[in-house]
């Protein structure tokens, strides 16, 4: 498995089981948390991989907060795709300074499945530009396309299962490959996350932990559950402007 060293979350979705006895392609699609603490090492592995294209789920606040770091040596096209459902500092920070008790105001935080289907209900057109960007890709030049937010478990986890269900993958594996995150993320990531968080004042209860860095395999379910009852994951996708034709070339392109 390719790894860039500098992410913990980082992932090539290749090789992954289709329902038709096939396997998603290498190189197409990827994803990762933020890329804003990329070395120099890092950024050369990156500029090795097929990955051409970064599609940023982080809202303007964030992506000041942590610019992306990219490799110098050769372009990559940025897709600015903010979706503030998700965006955990953003909510942390209203938790701090909009109420005197923090452990009362964290009651009223969704849940992790409740987020996932905000997020559903108002972002089929930028989950369907992201769709695109896989569709779009190609052999001849690096244009992979990497998906990223903040964490990239909550954003990006959506984002990617969409697109995973579209291609025709198992749900079975687009679920595992959500709930990877949760331990990719375990152990520094989640220690600096928790840091940070506490330092707002902020009591980290355990749902509150969860919501930071877990990646409980129900939520993507619950998730899932939701775009079946409105149609499927392609359907979702086509009422976010994605053509029947991207549609068609976005299977060809991620299914080998």
């Amino acid at each position: 498995m390719t790894t860039i060293p500098g992410l913990y979350n980082y992932r090539d979705l290749g090789g992954l089981p289709t329902t038709d006895g096939r396997t998603t392609r290498p190189g197409v699609l990827a994803r990762s948390e933020s890329l804003s603490t990329l070395d120099p090492v890092g950024l050369s592995a990156l500029a090795e991989t097929s990955v051409g294209v970064i599609a940023d789920f982080r809202t303007p606040a964030e992506q000041q907060a942590a610019p992306d770091r990219l490799p110098p040596e050769r372009p990559f096209t940025v897709l600015n795709l903010p979706l503030l459902q998700g965006a955990m500092a953003d909510m942390m920070k209203n938790i701090a300074s909009g109420s005197a008790d923090a452990a009362a105001a964290l009651q009223e935080l969704p849940t992790l499945d409740q987020l996932y289907i905000s997020m559903l209900d108002g972002g089929a057109a930028v989950f369907a530009q992201a769709a695109r960007g896989v569709a779009a890709s190609h052999d001849d030049s690096p244009t992979g396309v990497l998906v990223h937010c903040t964490a990239g478990k909550d954003r990006t986890g959506v984002a990617t299962a969409l697109i995973l269900e579209t291609a025709g993958v198992q749900r079975d594996a687009t679920i595992a490959d959500y709930a990877q995150s949760q331990e990719n993320l375990a152990g520094p990531w989640a220690e600096a996350m928790i840091r940070e968080v506490e330092a707002f004042g902020i009591p980290i209860t355990p749902s509150l932990r969860t919501m930071l860095c877990g990646t409980p395999p129900a939520a993507i379910e619950q998730a899932l559950a939701w775009v079946d009852e409105h149609g499927g994951a392609t359907a979702y996708l086509m009422s976010g402007g994605l053509t029947e034709p991207e549609v068609e070339a976005l299977r060809a392109r991620l299914v080998a």
